[in-house]
């Protein structure tokens, strides 16, 4: 596996393999890798010749008050798992080189990044999109992989790849959870083992809100209520929003017809935390 810490040296390497006739898969992360991220890697791995882990810390993805100087990180352990996923090379450049001084150009999107986690961090789905747009520059995959825990950010990067005629293929890995249902995320290393009992009641409102579904409840808003204050029954939780919305559009749905996902996010102690399932209506 090869560590490469510079945009030119990991343009270099992925030059080379396209001048062999090699394929990459390509999986960005900001590290504190688990096992969300592992699966990620291993579904990339059979797709192509080459696989690429990216380990970056997005500083304009951040925004004020939030949570990037205490980011987790923990590069040694980071490198020892891509290592047994079967990476071949990891892009692990520094800040200054991804925006160098003077750098001015941003990516956006007019209507995705409006909904959901859009709503209360404004800044933060142009930093992903310009990150990611420079990462695909710079990387050159033929596939990338992206975790639908963040349903919004997978379906704006398979937007922008759309609009802007990028020639990479966009697959989405299955969320994965915790033996007690907790989605897998960096920030829960946040958590306190009390404070985790209470992040327990975004992934059992997703159960609640599946279960009264498949028993014929098309209006969203009984649903919404009943979660509402079942996730307030907990200690230290703040409904950021809770949201049946189009799976494709992001669109707030009024009824439950077809296909919904159910998005939310949820703050628990001082740590954010967000969640989804896509819910099939009965027959």
């Amino acid at each position: 596996m090869e560590i490469l810490k510079t945009k030119q040296l990991m343009q270099q390497w992925s030059r080379a393999r396209k001048n062999e006739g090699k394929t990459i898969s390509f999986v960005p992360t900001m590290g504190y890798l688990h096992q969300g991220h592992i699966s990620l890697l291993e579904k990339g791995r059979p797709l192509c010749d080459e696989l690429v882990l990216s380990i970056f810390v997005n500083p304009s993805q951040f925004g004020p008050n939030e949570d990037l100087d205490a980011y987790p990180m923990d590069i040694e352990n980071d490198l020892r798992l891509a290592t047994a996923a079967g990476v071949t090379a990891v892009f692990l450049p520094q800040k200054e080189d991804i925006y160098p001084p003077h750098f001015q150009t941003s990516i956006s999107l007019d209507s995705l990044p409006h909904h959901l986690c859009g709503m209360s961090r404004p800044v933060h789905f142009g930093g992903v999109a310009t990150v990611v747009t420079k990462l695909f520059h710079i990387v050159m995959p033929d596939v990338a992989i992206f975790g639908k825990k963040d349903f919004q950010q997978l379906q704006i990067i398979r937007q922008m790849v759309r609009d802007l005629d990028f020639d990479i293929e966009i697959m989405g890995g299955e969320i994965v959870r915790e033996k007690d249902g907790l989605a897998m995320s960096s920030r829960n290393a946040y958590l306190t083992s009390d404070l985790r009992e209470s992040a327990l009641s975004l992934s059992l409102s997703l159960h609640m809100a599946r279960l009264a579904i498949a028993k014929g409840e098309k209006n969203p808003i009984v649903i919404e209520r009943e979660i509402n204050a079942f996730i307030q029954s907990f200690p230290q939780t703040r409904i950021e929003y809770i949201s049946f919305c189009d799976p494709a559009t992001l669109e707030p749905v009024r009824m439950i017809d077809k296909q919904i996902l159910l998005a939310l996010a949820v703050q628990v102690g001082k740590t954010r935390l967000i969640d989804n399932l896509l819910i099939d209506p009965p027959q």
